[in-house]
């Protein structure tokens, strides 16, 4: 494996992308869609959202035009890379009436060899989480195992902080730290536009040595570290998660949770943009005529009536009781089943609440039994 940090150019990137595409790779990366910054395939450099960043508050994303060249210039937008490895729907099996006898179709569709290119630390961070979700138990998804062993990650560490981010006080970010293949940080200095690279498994130093590259000068490495690290200072967010679980577990009947769930519209927009949230349903299908049945499963939240629903009700038939739950499993008994918090500090549940509810703010207020409401926020946020 390469040792040390490099120097990638910016044409260097676009011969980074080829040589994946010719290992047989489906390159995926950020793109401007729809007003947004989201993931899917991209060929060539000119796909990436060159120029772009993003103005992110709570209930509020908007997408602005830099005064540079930047590839990787914005924060996470409302795709994570959870939808291409837990798929937002997946057919299970589908069944078909042949001569009055059930077959079962083999529909072992070939599985794409992906390759994600600008991978934030925190959504590393959720990949590692959901790694232990579905992989680190004796029950093992072998639709999210298929998926995951044949991706390639290109990191990209963090140079700019989001108003909603707060990866550095849950230790996930800005800057990667395993789990990739090769990890860049994107540094613009007068005409020069170049990453500073390290490679962080034997198939990124294969890869590289495909592609034209140096190795990293001090100054060059030290201009990155400061880039990295002043993100950590500009964090829009902090989360105490100093003793959060036992402070959330003596917390069940605060006040508070009555003043959010009069604010949350149930709509469960924090756990489809979260990249940790894996609750699925399971639905069976068939058609009028009574020959073809299939079996599908498909993301749902925690915040529907029906996730919750046994013999004769729902359990948590109020939004209290959902946002509680909600709230409760991502910081606090998540760490009991897997270890770890449910969060990374991405800000996306901040951003993409249509009323802007703030889960850093509700978790402050539950840490002071004194406080039952914090000034300026009963009236929520701004629309989406």
């Amino acid at each position: 494996m390469h040792k040390g940090q490099f120097v990638l150019e910016r044409s260097g990137l676009e011969q980074l992308l080829q040589a994946l595409r010719a290992e047989g790779y489906l390159t995926l990366g950020p793109k401007v869609r729809e007003g947004a910054i989201v993931y899917d395939e991209v060929q060539q450099l000119e796909d990436l959202p060159i120029g772009y960043t993003d103005h992110q508050e709570g209930g509020t994303y908007r997408l602005r035009r830099r005064s540079d060249e930047a590839l990787f210039g914005y924060n996470v937008g409302p795709h994570s890379w959870k939808r291409f490895l837990h798929p937002p729907l997946l057919r299970l099996f589908r069944a078909r009436k042949v001569n009055g006898n059930l077959e079962v179709e083999n529909e072992a569709e070939p599985i794409p060899k992906y390759a994600f290119i600008g991978v934030r630390a925190c959504e590393l961070a959720a990949i590692q989480i959901q790694d232990r979700v579905f992989l680190g138990g004796p029950y093992q998804d072998p639709h999210y195992k298929a998926r995951r062993a044949q991706v390639f990650i290109v990191a990209i560490h963090c140079t700019q902080a989001g108003n909603t981010c707060f990866c550095a006080s849950v230790n996930s970010g800005p800057r990667a730290q395993t789990g990739f293949d090769l990890a860049l940080t994107e540094v613009l200095e007068g005409d020069r536009h170049y990453f500073v690279g390290e490679v962080g498994s034997e198939a990124g130093g294969r890869l590289l040595d495909r592609v034209a590259h140096r190795p990293a000068e001090g100054p060059e490495c030290s201009r990155a570290e400061a880039l990295v690290a002043q993100t950590a200072r500009n964090m829009g967010r902090r989360l105490d998660s100093e003793g959060l679980k036992e402070r959330l577990y003596q917390n069940l009947e605060h006040p508070r949770w009555e003043e959010v769930a009069a604010r949350c519209l149930s709509c469960g927009n924090c756990t489809q943009v979260c990249p940790t949230c894996f609750c699925t349903s399971v639905e069976d299908h068939n058609d009028l005529a009574g020959q073809i049945a299939e079996r599908t499963r498909r993301w749902d939240s925690c915040f529907t009536a029906d996730f919750s629903y046994l013999h004769g009700g729902s359990v948590r038939v109020s939004t209290k009781a959902r946002y509680r739950q909600w709230l409760t499993h991502k910081l606090a008994t998540w760490q009991d089943q897997f270890g770890t918090l449910g969060c990374v500090g991405c800000g996306r549940c901040i951003t993409w609440c249509p009323v802007g509810i703030d889960l850093t703010e509700e978790v402050a207020a539950m840490n002071n039994p004194a406080i039952s409401t914090l000034p300026g926020r009963q009236e929520g946020g701004t629309h989406v």
